[in-house]
């Protein structure tokens, strides 16, 4: 199969918007992508693949349609994917599959979320529909309550403490602090994250990220499409795998399979390992899924992804900078949009268009989305400066 690049990406702000929708964040998200592909337009899209859970339960039919003819893209296919928390990362794979197999030159892939204009207790319902129903979901269990089971079985295991979760959130604040877009776009000191109130022991405040509205969108195209483009990231490797829904079912609460199995697949197909990664956007949902991400990634070996927080190694000037969007922990998390948001912060990354966050002389990104506890994940290895 030929190979397949991005050539646009763009994302709306992240937070709380009360006098936006999903079609209008989504429309900013668009027309930032289209804007920064040159020489691509609307006209030349081929296909749309969006990503949205729903919350809320607004357009849960035919969402994908709703925006892409919102933004003009009138008679184009869309399919709306649906993984949880990793849905838009899945329409990114999607829409590289469809470049690659040759059924489209061009391709859209993004996705939306409007997660702020509901009761924290309707906002926490739409966060459980991910869990696993019956013996997680309907028995009380909450979404911070599965990473609080995960965070203790890991500080059981391991040497580790919630002093590695809170330097975490310190991390990612500092990154998000140069981050225009991001929701929580604050510093906060190790004593904040430290005494911040607990959600689900281990697990405080500031080990959480915050629910978010949002858009995001990039635009995959033909190697003889992105050779006419300014910019062009080739996406060297795609790996995806699902595992079982409920964290009761599974073998192991300090890891996430499909993660590991997600990385594995898309380093084979990119002929290249962690070692060659120069920085990665992973799915800190809670600061315990971004020190597992460390080790399913393979970073660092079982048990030491404490170690690179402590050395400073995942940190913005370390030697494998993780997160610096400031990840779903400062940048935020609309879960429809997150894993296109991750695309959208590699390019920049890879094109050198990242500001103060910029990762000097990064080549090799990879990006990390995560559905519910782990029941999807996807991993794109992304590769800059090869066209």
């Amino acid at each position: 199969m030929r190979d397949a690049y991005i050539v646009g990406a763009g994302q709306s702000k992240y937070g709380a918007f009360p006098d936006e929708s999903y079609r209008s964040l989504f429309a900013t998200a668009f027309e930032e992508a289209i804007e920064s592909a040159s020489g691509v337009g609307p006209d030349d899209v081929d296909e749309a693949v969006v990503g949205s859970l729903g919350v809320g339960g607004r357009q849960l039919g035919l969402s994908g349609p709703a925006v892409t003819e919102h933004v003009g893209l009138h008679g184009v296919p869309c399919s709306r994917i649906e993984n949880a928390c990793a849905a838009s990362g899945y329409a990114v794979r999607q829409a590289v599959q469809a470049v690659k197999s040759g059924m489209a030159d061009v391709a859209l892939a993004g996705g939306y979320e409007v997660m702020t204009d509901m009761s924290g207790d309707v906002a926490k319902y739409w966060l459980g529909v991910s869990g696993e129903t019956e013996w997680e979901r309907l028995t009380g269990t909450t979404f911070s309550g599965v990473y609080a089971q995960m965070a203790s079985a890991y500080l059981d295991t391991y040497d580790a403490s919630p002093d590695h979760f809170s330097k975490v959130a310190v991390k990612n604040h500092a990154n998000g602090a140069k981050n225009p877009k991001a929701h929580l776009g604050f510093e906060c000191s190790l004593d904040d994250a430290r005494n911040a109130p607990v959600v689900a022991d281990p697990l405080n405040l500031y080990h959480c990220c915050p629910t978010s509205d949002g858009a995001a969108a990039v635009i995959v195209a033909s190697e003889d499409v992105a050779s006419t483009c300014d910019d062009a990231v080739r996406v060297a490797g795609v790996g995806a795998a699902s595992e079982r829904v409920g964290l009761f079912q599974r073998d192991s609460y300090t890891s996430i399979q499909s993660s590991a199995q997600a990385a594995e697949t898309a380093y084979e197909m990119a002929g290249l390992g962690p070692e060659d990664v120069d920085f990665a956007e992973v799915h800190d949902c809670f600061a315990i899924a971004e020190l597992m991400a460390y080790e399913d990634l393979g970073f660092c070996e079982r048990g030491r992804a404490p170690e690179l927080i402590d050395e400073g190694v995942t940190e913005l000037g370390g030697d494998l900078p993780v997160n610096p969007s400031g990840g779903l922990k400062s940048k935020g998390h609309p879960i429809g949009a997150t894993g296109a948001g991750q695309a959208v912060e590699a390019f920049k990354q890879l094109t050198g268009h990242a500001d103060d966050r910029q990762v000097s002389g990064a080549k090799v990104g990879v990006t990390h989305n995560v559905g519910g506890s782990g029941g999807a994940a996807v991993v794109h290895v992304l590769e800059g400066g090869v066209l």
